[in-house]
């Protein structure tokens, strides 16, 4: 962790979701809080998510930090470009799930938020990447999948992170298991399974927890594979799920390692932070020490 830096001598990049449920409406506030906190701010107007990345490289030499507002998908996009300049991050929860924002310790408000990048306060922290694809929280097969494509900007804004649960009930009755064979250091692990998530923080999916005792910095990736074969046996398993405290349930397996080969019976999508981007056979690796975010003390 370093120690604070002046805020009044920093240039910002801030880049808003503004396609998001709250991200239209919180833009302008979101650059007015970071102004009255001593940044100076460039605005960072967005298309597509290929363009947020494409901002952040451009701006190289010109500001001193990123600050994204929106939620994981946003905080995503941004990746390859925080990686190729080198920039720091900095937080602004505003989209539905905010997983990246809880597993920083960060306030969930606006005003919260800004403090701690104004705070100057940084930490280094891993990324996960399959297939060359980085991400800062989740990756998954199966379960995951299917809820992105159930959860559409529809329900989003109607429900905000209430609609997780309610796309959620909607794929858990169509669940099917498949197979899948994990190989770690040289080990291989044969898995009939419904969701397989491999995960670099702790937290995804509006809250579900990879593993209680999963650090971003930790150089590692926890896995783990819910390998049930009912409805009622998963619905069992949910709060365990939420906790991270899945070692002690035989339906969940779980393993741990920096790089993780998974091949399909037949081929899937993977999902990483909510967006689908690549097809198994998949490679997931550990890129530690990739990024620098602002985050409390």
């Amino acid at each position: 962790m370093t120690p604070p830096a002046d805020p009044s001598s920093r240039r910002a990049l801030l880049i808003v979701n503004e396609h998001s449920r709250s991200g239209r409406e919180r833009g302008d506030e979101a650059e007015a809080a970071l102004a009255a906190a001593g940044l100076a701010v460039t605005r960072g107007h967005t298309r597509s998510r290929e363009d947020v990345s494409r901002r952040i490289r451009d701006a190289k030499g010109e500001v001193d930090l990123v600050v994204v507002g929106g939620g994981d998908g946003t905080i995503n996009a941004a990746a390859p470009g925080l990686i190729a300049t080198g920039l720091p991050l900095g937080v602004l929860p505003l989209g539905t799930a905010n997983d990246l924002a809880r597993t920083l310790g960060l306030p969930p408000d606006l005003d919260g938020a800004v403090a701690a990048i104004a705070a100057g306060r940084t930490r280094r922290i891993d990324l996960g990447e399959v297939n060359g694809h980085p991400y800062f929280n989740v990756a998954s097969l199966g379960f995951g999948v299917d809820l992105t494509h159930a959860l559409t900007a529809d329900a989003k804004k109607r429900w905000g992170p209430l609609g997780y649960a309610v796309a959620g009930l909607r794929v858990i009755r169509r669940l099917r298991p498949f197979h899948v064979d994990i190989e770690i250091g040289g080990e291989r692990h044969a898995s009939r399974t419904v969701h397989l998530a491999v995960g670099n923080g702790r937290h995804y999916g509006g809250g579900m927890t990879v593993s209680h005792d999963a650090e971003i910095d930790d150089g590692r990736l926890d896995v783990y594979s819910l390998e049930v074969g009912s409805v009622w046996k998963l619905l069992l398993l949910l709060p365990a799920l939420r906790s991270g405290q899945t070692r002690d349930w035989t339906e969940i397996r779980t393993l741990d390692g920096s790089e993780i080969r998974v091949t399909a019976h037949r081929e899937r999508s993977v999902n990483a932070d909510g967006e689908i981007v690549t097809r198994t056979p998949a490679v997931f690796r550990v890129l530690h020490d990739a990024v620098t975010v602002y985050a409390p003390g």
